[in-house]
């Protein structure tokens, strides 16, 4: 039991770190012919500057992108906590399940904020920035849906057993 206690601890605290690196950093989009980055936040070639219009309102979805990923970097770090303390507290066969539903609306949040920025990428792009592609910090978001999910059925699953 306490291997797959290890396990699940673990398999929390990387997926709590793919939402931290999908989060900060500015690769979701790149420009291949320079050396120019983008994220939620900023764009960055030499030096980093502020996404042009993020604050009005014609960039909801991006600003809707951002608050879900905090959100979900956010629940999954909570979920952590609830977790160890169900731990120490729960009786014996009991389950995780406020541990499960938190990290199952941490991965909702993170699949939103990709989806998201999947559909409408082409429209905060200035035509010199179409020519680009993905970045791993993108990447990054899309593997930690799968990995939050299964973490939350892992607790659904998981029964506190001697």
């Amino acid at each position: 039991m306490l291997v797959i206690l290890a396990f699940i601890v673990l398999f929390h605290i990387v997926s709590a770190i793919l939402l931290f690196i999908a989060t900060i950093h500015n690769a979701w989009w790149f420009v291949k012919d320079g050396n120019f980055y983008t994220d939620l936040w900023f764009s960055c070639n030499v030096t980093c500057v502020n996404i042009e219009g993020s604050a009005t309102k014609d960039a909801g979805f991006l600003q809707a992108v951002q608050a879900t990923m905090i959100l979900a970097t956010i629940l999954c770090c909570v979920g952590f906590f609830v977790f160890i303390l169900q731990l120490f507290r729960l009786k014996q066969g009991e389950r995780f399940v406020f541990t499960a539903i938190i990290q199952l609306v941490s991965c909702l949040c993170v699949m939103i904020a990709a989806s998201i920025y999947t559909a409408q990428k082409d429209t905060f792009h200035t035509e010199a920035m179409n020519d680009g592609e993905y970045g791993y910090a993108f990447v990054v978001a899309w593997v930690a849906v799968p990995v939050t999910l299964i973490s939350g059925l892992m607790y659904l699953v998981l029964r506190k057993r001697k």
